[in-house]
């Protein structure tokens, strides 16, 4: 399934009639440039999930970083890796729920 169709299904399966009011799911360009993404995670099956900030780059056109703080999914990354950003939130939901 491609990346957007699960994101939308997940979305759609975590509504609940008040979480979905909030600002759920973000993404913003960053000035570096790249891609942020921001997911709250607070009413889903992850929501007590913390992992601390991770950065791999291997240069300045060639990096991503990700971290779970305060029942959100929050990750950057240069400009190829919008897709691969949101594939990291899939990973780890999928590996959570399938544990």
């Amino acid at each position: 399934m491609e990346i957007l169709d699960w994101i939308q299904n997940w979305f759609k399966d975590n509504c609940d009639g008040e979480w979905e009011k909030n600002d759920i799911i973000q993404i913003t360009t960053l000035d570096h440039p790249g891609w942020e993404v921001e997911i709250d995670i607070s009413k889903t099956s992850v929501a007590n999930l913390e992992i601390k900030w991770i950065l791999n780059e291997i240069n300045r056109q060639d990096w991503y970083g990700v971290k779970v703080e305060n029942q959100k999914f929050l990750a950057a990354g240069d400009t190829g890796k919008l897709t691969f950003l949101l594939n990291l939130f899939r990973q780890m939901i999928d590996k959570v729920e399938n544990v």
